[in-house]
């Protein structure tokens, strides 16, 4: 059970928090300052606070929950994941710095027109509230199981103290609080990993030889011989095989990194294209060191909970907050518990707010106002969306296997708003505007179709292949349908 001092560390992670956000809100003069930091933050801590949103409570409680319960190939996402990081680095963002965006949609309306900026924002908001919403459910489930709360408080009391930070601070609180959720991750991880390794009876050579001859350790996984009678099978159902997985990551990151402002809007922060693309190419580091400690965690409860037949477990998704609430000593568990929570207090509230009052509220529904007016809005939105997100992530609470659930989601979308802005940074053909949305809508509802009968066992399609697909449905149908329609000219 929690104790006082563990109470003490997350109070006084919460008061750290709070003191950046209400600190920086002097700075916040209009949208500029409240959506880009008028790009004056150091490169360093936007790599950090890139890890923060990158790495997020899934990440926490779901890598270790699926190295304990299945092994390590998630790395191979973590292979393809870098090389989109690269090729975001040095093809995406030099421009966004050439048309020196607020948010990323804008460039699709330099190259296409409105119809599309505005179509990939409203895609925007439903894959990143949808997919926040199961990040902010691993958090607040997690911190129910280590504090004994009802799962509507713990999520009433993460998306009240979002809104707090986000509204007065903008992205600079972004930025520095991510600073400070990435540094506690980190450190909280590698003291629990430290922690957990000395309960075990023969230490880190005991997990190798237990975890490994479990499979626990088993990192790349070949598939079937080319040939094989179940190759083209196994190649179109199994997401893990390395093939598969490394594409996906490669397509399906590029997407996540590329085309998701949440993301994106921090690398937009530093004052030049040469910064920015150096802070993501560096980023790769951080997260392999974050993969190796929570998988390692993953390995080490595995050797733990096999050593110790007689102790209760939790469901595979609970087990890192069970043995932290059950097995680590007072102080060390309020630290993990702050990194939890704090991993899921970075919230998408200040990327939402951006793309709404940019995209949507500014040039379509109130121009021409003074920009009191619109800071005023951008504040208000985050009110909004953080209540819808409190919902959304209210309703995730049933799922289980969570680390799945927020790449499937992404997955409807992610290759509509990949193959739109691979058509305007790689082609420049003339592609008509509303060719773009048809493309865009048609590709979505066709990957919602094949998850839903994927999830049903209707049909036997693997959830890796949406991206993939959508993006190259994407860019076929709005070259196709441009033939049929007048499109706008390319952007030299």
């Amino acid at each position: 059970m929690l104790t006082w001092p563990d109470y003490v560390v997350l109070a006084g992670s919460f008061v750290v928090l709070l003191g950046i956000g209400f600190g920086l809100s002097r700075r916040q003069r209009d949208t500029v300052d409240f959506f880009l930091a008028r790009r004056r933050v150091p490169a360093w801590a936007v790599c950090l606070s890139f890890l923060a949103t990158e790495i997020s409570a899934v990440t926490i409680i779901s890598v270790p929950a699926t190295a304990y319960s299945e092994n390590w190939e998630y790395v191979q996402f973590f292979v393809g994941s870098t090389l989109a990081k690269w090729a975001v680095a040095f093809l995406f963002i030099p421009a966004f710095y050439h048309y020196d965006v607020t948010t990323i949609y804008q460039f699709l309306a330099h190259r296409f027109g409105q119809a599309s900026q505005v179509t990939a924002s409203l895609f925007f908001f439903v894959t990143r509230l949808l997919g926040s919403g199961v990040r902010l459910m691993v958090a607040a489930l997690a911190v129910s199981i280590l504090m004994g709360w009802p799962i509507g408080p713990t999520l009433a009391l993460f998306i009240v103290v979002s809104i707090c930070y986000i509204a007065t601070g903008g992205v600079s609180a972004v930025v520095w609080t991510n600073v400070f959720q990435a540094l506690m991750f980190l450190g909280a991880g590698l003291v629990t990993l430290v922690f957990l390794v000395t309960q075990i009876d023969g230490g880190a050579a005991a997990i190798l030889r237990v975890a490994g001859e479990a499979g626990r350790l088993n990192v790349v996984n070949w598939g079937p011989a080319p040939g094989a009678p179940d190759f083209w099978r196994r190649m179109l159902t199994d997401p893990n095989i390395v093939w598969v997985a490394v594409l996906n990551g490669l397509v399906g990151s590029m997407a996540a990194f590329g085309t998701d402002h949440d993301l994106m809007q921090r690398l937009l922060t530093v004052e030049t294209r040469r910064e920015s693309q150096w802070t993501l190419s560096l980023t790769p580091l951080g997260t392999l060191a974050t993969l190796a400690i929570y998988l390692s965690l993953g390995a080490a409860l595995y050797t733990f909970y096999a050593q110790h037949p007689q102790l209760p477990v939790s469901r595979p998704d609970e087990i890192l907050p069970h043995f932290v609430r059950q097995g680590m000593p007072a102080v060390l568990r309020g630290l993990m518990l702050s990194a939890i929570v704090l991993a899921s207090i970075d919230s998408p509230l200040g990327s939402l707010s951006a793309s709404f009052v940019t995209d949507i509220y500014r040039p379509l529904l109130v121009r021409g106002r003074a920009e009191g007016h619109y800071l005023l809005v951008s504040r208000v939105s985050v009110v909004v969306f953080g209540l819808i997100l409190g919902a959304i992530a209210y309703f995730f609470s049933a799922f289980d296997k969570i680390l799945w659930l927020a790449f499937k989601i992404a997955g409807v979308t992610f290759g509509s708003l990949l193959g739109v802005f691979l058509l305007g940074l790689l082609s420049r053909r003339r592609v008509a505007d509303r060719a773009n949305v048809l493309a865009m809508v048609l590709m979505a509802l066709v990957n919602l179709v094949l998850l839903v009968l994927s999830e049903t066992h209707v049909l036997e399609f693997a959830w890796s292949w949406l991206v993939i697909l959508g993006t190259g449905g994407t860019i076929a149908l709005a070259l196709a349908f441009s033939a049929l329609a007048p499109g706008r000219p390319a952007v030299p």
